[in-house]
């Protein structure tokens, strides 16, 4: 393996978009502009976009029967780093495509490339977002990116290390901590990715002692991070005004510090919308294991049987459905520090 392969890209990848597939364009139309706060672009009927910041697209819906998400795009900050990780992916025997001009258009990004990930979750690369001449139309006053990228992704997963191992061949992924935690009686363990300054951009959550996957969408829930604490207590009181289910009540998370809610999406997933989480220090910086997920709040707000119901039934139909980690670039997996 040639040096350009191997050559660390941590620090050059930012999340940079998420593609969502949904029939739903109605109600997400109105939980990302008038509950979550969002600037808006409709594109035709079966596409629309939400805008974050100058970039032109940070979330592309696009319509069809998933109600989840299917890709996450990452930008490389040079076209050094973009050619690194291609020619990783290629040595490890990974099919790559090129996204077409259209493909890239639709994102508001050029040379987008794209490849498998865990779960299904389509991984895309791309260099120069392009920014939009339009001004931002959204309730929110702005929303934090930049280094860190736009926020995080969070799974659920039978195989875990395997996905760790996924995005530290990738992307050269760090663990920062690790979070132990019971909910319900159940005995989760999640680990915490970072591919720059941001605490995480990467959670995958497991059941300890059981490969089952209580979630039934790819993601368990999506993060942004409101510029303001007012914008999270003005989002998070549209959500309730506009009858949108709320999945966790404001609360502070023990390891990033970040202040947060979790609302539950038109298709299902949740969406964290958070503020002030801490900025990863590389120079002093040592992975724990943290008890617990939050010092306060962050309690469940309508759980019922049905919910229980559905995350059992959810759980045991990921028995027979075998998750994939996409062996060639996640191996056998790193072993737990």
């Amino acid at each position: 393996m040639t040096t350009m392969t191997t050559a660390s890209v941590f620090g050059a990848v930012h999340l940079g978009y998420i593609v969502i597939e949904t029939n739903r364009f109605a109600d997400w139309r109105r939980f990302g502009t008038d509950a979550i706060g969002m600037h808006h672009d409709a594109l035709s009927r079966d596409l629309m976009r939400f805008r974050l910041d100058d970039q032109e697209c940070r979330f592309l819906l696009r319509r069809g029967p998933a109600e989840d998400v299917v890709a996450t795009g990452w930008h490389i900050d040079d076209h050094t780093a973009f050619e690194q990780i291609e020619a990783r992916i290629r040595a490890h025997g990974v099919p790559l495509v090129a996204g077409s001009a259209e493909e890239a258009a639709l994102r508001g990004v050029e040379r987008l490339l794209r490849f498998p990930g865990p779960k299904g979750i389509t991984q895309e690369i791309y260099t120069t977002p392009r920014v939009s001449a339009e001004p931002l139309r959204m309730l929110a006053s702005g929303f934090v990116t930049g280094d860190s990228g736009m926020g995080h992704i969070a799974l659920t997963s039978t195989k875990p290390a395997e996905v760790r191992s996924y995005f530290n061949t990738v992307f050269n992924a760090r663990l920062t901590d690790y979070i132990d935690e019971t909910i319900s009686g159940v005995k989760l363990k999640i680990r915490f990715l970072r591919v720059n300054e941001r605490h995480h951009s990467v959670a995958v959550a497991a059941v300890r002692g059981l490969p089952i996957d209580p979630i039934r969408t790819r993601v368990q829930h999506l993060n942004i991070q409101a510029a303001t604490l007012d914008d999270v207590a003005r989002s998070y009181q549209r959500v309730h005004e506009l009858g949108f289910d709320m999945a966790l009540s404001v609360g502070q998370h023990t390891n990033d510090r970040e202040l947060s809610y979790y609302a539950r999406t038109p298709s299902g997933f949740e969406w964290e919308v958070g503020w002030n989480p801490i900025v990863i220090d590389e120079n002093t910086w040592e992975p724990t294991t943290v008890q617990g997920i939050s010092t306060w709040g962050h309690l469940p707000v309508g759980d019922t049987i049905a919910t229980k119901l559905a995350q059992f039934r959810a759980g045991a139909r990921s028995l027979t459905r075998p998750e994939n980690t996409v062996p060639a670039l996640s191996g056998t997996g790193i072993p737990d520090d």
